[in-house]
């Protein structure tokens, strides 16, 4: 299978576009800059307790107070809150965690006025990001994520990721990352780790045990609401997450972005470097790929599939709901029921990838078209297991009920991935009201004028609809060459297809868009 990433990097935001087989499988933005990801570890300050919901409102910054629920305090909070509290008021009398007695792990039907006090100092991770109305989810359990493991404060626990099936391979790493690693600490050990000797394994493990004791060492002087610990940027941690053997190309078309990325290759997978690429070419990188046209035609409320069946998909705040309809298929069969296999067959297959798309949460529901053969009922959820075993996201799939329901349930952690599909009227831009089309030449002519009394640029680039650059570039002495003429500056033009009919922007010359 072929994999590939496309990265775009605009001034506020990075888009990274996740591609196998030349299909579009998941899509990531990230804001430049952006606080409150998951992973994150901040310094946090009770607010209030809730009694009704054994939970608590902390304090870490966002402006809204984020949530903690007690189950999510983690069997050994009683310890880790001395640690915590210790390393903050007196940093000097702090023991390794390696020779700690760990306490007695607190009541698994405890309530939370039992364990916190409103006003207490609390170091906190960010499990979900901060959806709709809601302020980020957090844990006291703790965990730093490297490529190969995850380290886990306070435990002894070593976990291995149930992907690795063979009974040999799991036994050595469990027996390799217990001989290595110190007292008092956890491990999971990711897919990734399978086969790798335990030079590589041993020396990630340092490197996350040394960003514990930095953090550690800044909790005195940390200020409530300060990141002590941040995770990667989205771009790394993708990488870090997926990175394998099998990819074949990364493209970014920001030179900053590209050597951050490089640089990052460079220590988890050196090999990879040579698949990493800066484009430099002058269509937007996702319309040069195609990303932008599989968009358009993928987050739409209608979603196609072949031989006109389609699927329509509804979204609420906390459940989704997804029709599969045969259309006007036909298969050339009589057996109504094996047509309606084969359409089920191909929902799945786009069901599946529409999940990782769009990242859909909480319940979805999947009305399939009726079956009532029970070996094609099973077919259907068999290969929906299948589909979905790529998905990184913690997920279960129930079997269809008798009324041919699916339900699956998605862990949601970030808000999901929505598209426009439909674009405003390119004439009114929805008001219903237009202005004179004649106005339009000497309108952007206005623009252009001010721009080159008001500023200084060396060269300035209009961005219109390819109609509009026709009209403006042809003709023995077109519109352009009377600009050049008439303000004596350099003006180059270019088309661009994602634009309505009557949009322009101006570009200075190092392709940031002019205000005006």
């Amino acid at each position: 299978m072929d994999k590939e990433l496309v990265i775009n990097v605009s001034e506020d935001i990075t888009t990274i576009a996740y591609i196998e087989d030349q299909r579009l499988v998941e899509i990531h933005k990230e804001k430049r800059n952006k606080q409150y990801s998951v992973g994150d570890i901040y310094v946090g300050k009770v607010r209030k307790l809730m009694s009704g919901l054994n939970a608590a409102f902390i304090d870490i910054g966002y402006e809204k107070d984020a949530f903690l629920h007690y189950n999510d305090l983690g069997a050994r909070y009683l310890t880790f809150n001395k640690y915590i509290k210790t390393a903050i008021q007196h940093p000097n009398n702090l023991e390794k965690i390696e020779s700690l007695n760990l306490l007695q792990e607190i009541n698994k039907f405890g309530k939370i006025s039992e364990v916190l006090v409103p006003g207490q100092k609390i170091l906190v991770q960010i499990i979900k990001e901060p959806i709709s109305s809601k302020g980020p989810r957090l844990t006291t359990e703790l965990s730093i994520a490297g490529r190969n493991i995850v380290l886990l404060p306070f435990t002894n626990k070593i976990s291995v990721s149930q992907k690795i099936r063979e009974k040999e391979e799991r036994e050595r790493l469990r027996q390799l990352i217990k001989s290595i690693k110190p007292n008092n600490f956890g491990v999971i050990i990711r897919t990734i780790a399978k086969s790798r000797r335990v030079a590589v394994l041993d020396n990630e493990l340092r490197e996350l045990l040394q960003k514990w004791d930095s953090m550690i060492k800044k909790l005195p002087a940390a200020e409530v609401g300060e990141l002590v610990l941040g995770e990667l940027d989205q771009t790394s941690a993708l990488l870090r997450d997926i990175m394998t053997a099998s990819f074949n190309g990364i493209y970014v078309d920001e030179k900053n972005t590209y050597l951050e990325i490089k640089d990052y290759l460079s220590n988890i997978a050196p090999d990879s470097v040579k698949i990493l690429k800066l484009y430099t070419g002058k269509d937007n990188i996702f319309e040069h790929y195609g990303i932008d046209k599989q968009i358009k035609t993928s987050f739409g409320k209608i979603v196609n599939l072949k031989k006109g069946a389609y699927l329509i998909i509804e979204h609420t705040e906390a459940l989704h709901v997804i029709d599969v309809n045969s259309g006007n298929r036909t298969a050339g069969k009589s057996d109504q029921q094996t047509n309606a296999h084969e359409v089920n067959q191909m929902a799945v297959d786009e069901i599946a990838r529409q999940l990782r798309l769009r990242d859909m949460g909480g319940i979805i529901v999947v009305d399939f078209i009726d079956m009532y053969n029970a070996v094609n009922k099973n077919d259907i959820f068999n290969r929906m297991r299948e589909k979905m075993a790529n998905d990184r996201t913690k997920h279960s799939i129930l079997p269809l009920t008798k009324f041919g329901l699916m339900q699956i349930t998605r862990q949601r952690v970030r808000p999901e991935i929505t598209y426009q599909t439909v674009e405003p009227c390119p004439v009114c831009d929805g008001t219903g009201q237009v202005q004179p089309t004649v106005l339009l030449i000497d309108e952007i002519e206005e623009t252009l004028k001010h721009i080159v009394k008001e500023n200084n640029f060396s060269k300035i680039t209009l961005k219109v609809h390819p109609y509009l650059f026709s009209h403006l570039t042809k003709g023995l002495i077109s519109t352009k060459i009377k600009w050049w003429f008439k303000y004596k500056f350099g003006l180059k033009i270019e088309k661009q297809n994602s634009y309505h009919l009557l949009e322009y922007n101006f570009f200075d010359e190092s392709e940031k868009k002019i205000q005006f």
